[in-house]
């Protein structure tokens, strides 16, 4: 596991957050898709790492 990647998914995430918030509040359907996207790749990274922690332990 990589505690630096699941950090950047975390900061990917709350990014994405953040713009789908302010794409609500403003009435930015672009913005809310960007945040939206931000979010799901957040997602990705993250089960990336679960997929990895799985793999690591399976060999120890």
């Amino acid at each position: 596991m990589s505690i630096e990647d699941r950090v950047k998914a975390a900061a990917k995430n709350a990014e994405g957050k953040i713009e789908e918030a302010v794409g609500d509040l403003t009435g930015n359907h672009e913005a809310q898709v960007k945040g939206k996207a931000k979010q799901a790749e957040a997602n990705v990274r993250n089960a990336a790492e679960d997929i990895k922690d799985q793999v690591k332990k399976s060999i120890d």
